[in-house]
């Protein structure tokens, strides 16, 4: 059966422990980062049972389950909806987009996300975080039926990301890695051979001041996560609790324009003047994040047998 995983503070040290209930039991080892409780405590962790929970989960100060020294990388337009809300046709999507957003931009589930002074279209992307169990150094095919020897846990992934940084300026790290752009956990869910065959059945769900913005399968991407690690392999090396974020599905504030407006934007208009019209047209739209909204994410399945937990995130102001 599958574990939820947390990392928090512990008299003022980062520290390791598994949920029962509304409680947690503590690991016996101050693990370093996700690097070393992947390395060394999953063992410990899997055997872990009610009676050594000694602590009130509501009362902890919890911590991302992905320390800010592992990788941060990304996959971009990975879910169909979201492909045809972009403006494209997910048929013609032939290649996999792969790109890196900056560690330090991993933030607790719980944080505020201070939204730059100069960010006007800040977005949300909520995401299926997948991390990885063992190094790899070089190309290797992985199967569906084996995700479990190369990953070791999923959890939840919200890509803050600042439209008008990355679209007029083609630059997706950029506008992506602003300090706290990256809420992950609460959970890392540890799976057991078995449940990783059901991650298709996980629902993710993200609303804005409790209205639904985002709701869709996970199944619903069209790069699986076992075409995504043999991929990577051949181009990247990646290590014990490095972090995949798997793309977002469609609902997200930005919207491509009309078929005629793309049509003008790509043969008539200077780039200047379609970006200035996009950020003009995007600040007349609501669904942008503005300070002092609340954003709240989950990943389950519908049985409830796996569950991510939920973020809880507070948009302010520098």
């Amino acid at each position: 059966m599958a574990i939820q995983v947390v990392h928090f503070l512990h008299q003022d040290s980062p520290a390791w422990g598994v949920v029962h209930g509304r409680r947690v039991a503590p690991l016996s080892r101050r693990y370093d980062g996700t690097a070393g409780f992947v390395g060394e405590g999953l063992e410990e962790a899997w055997a872990s049972t009610p009676a050594q929970a000694s602590l009130e989960l509501d009362t902890l100060h919890l911590l991302s389950p992905v320390s800010a020294d592992r990788q941060f990388l990304c996959q971009g337009i990975n879910y169909a909806s979201h492909v045809r809300e972009s403006g494209m046709d997910p048929d013609k999507i032939g290649f996999n987009t792969l790109f890196t957003k900056a560690s330090s931009s991993l933030a607790p589930a719980r944080a505020d996300i201070v939204r730059p002074s100069h960010v006007r279209l800040l977005d949300y992307e909520v995401e299926l975080g997948l991390v990885m169990r063992r190094p790899v150094t070089g190309p290797v095919e992985v199967t569906p039926d084996r995700l479990h020897e190369w990953l070791a846990g999923v959890t939840i992934v919200n890509d803050i990301s600042a439209r008008d940084v990355q679209l007029p300026q083609t630059q997706f790290y950029k506008g992506k890695s602003y300090r706290g752009f990256g809420p992950t956990g609460p959970f890392l869910l540890l799976l057991t051979p078995d449940e990783w065959r059901r991650w298709p059945e996980l629902r993710m769900r993200l609303l804005v001041n409790g209205q639904l913005r985002q709701d869709a399968y996970c199944g619903d991407m069209i790069f699986k996560p076992h075409q995504t690690l043999t991929e990577l392999s051949a181009l990247h090396d990646l290590q014990a609790g490095d972090l995949i974020a798997t793309g977002t599905p469609a609902g997200c504030a930005a919207r491509a324009p009309g078929k005629l407006a793309m049509w003008m934007m790509r043969h008539v208009l200077s780039d200047a003047t379609k970006w200035r019209l996009f950020i003009q047209k995007g600040l007349s739209n609501p669904a942008y994040l503005q300070p002092g909204d609340v954003i709240t994410a989950a990943i389950r399945s519908d049985d409830g047998a796996l569950d991510l937990g939920e973020q809880r995130n507070r948009v302010v102001a520098p």
